[in-house]
């Protein structure tokens, strides 16, 4: 039987795809207008980001929340 691969939580997502980028942490300040300690304290777990904040992250990454999750079936 085949294991299921573990899902990563959306936090854990957003981080490797700020890792995975290819930009460095102070370009993604600078373009997003984050504050450099917000996106520290975020990537090493330290503290989380407001909505916004990920909102402004994932857009100036590109990202988008894709459901994995079936629609519930209406009566």
């Amino acid at each position: 039987m085949a294991a299921k691969s573990k899902q990563l939580k959306l936090t854990e997502q957003v981080r490797q795809a700020i890792d995975d980028c290819g930009e460095s942490r102070y370009r993604i300040c600078k373009e997003t207008g984050i504050d450099a300690a917000t996106i520290s304290r975020f990537m090493s777990g330290e503290r989380g980001m407001s909505l916004t904040a990920l909102d402004t992250v994932a857009e100036y990454l590109g990202l988008s929340i894709v459901s994995s999750r079936k629609p519930a079936q209406r009566k």
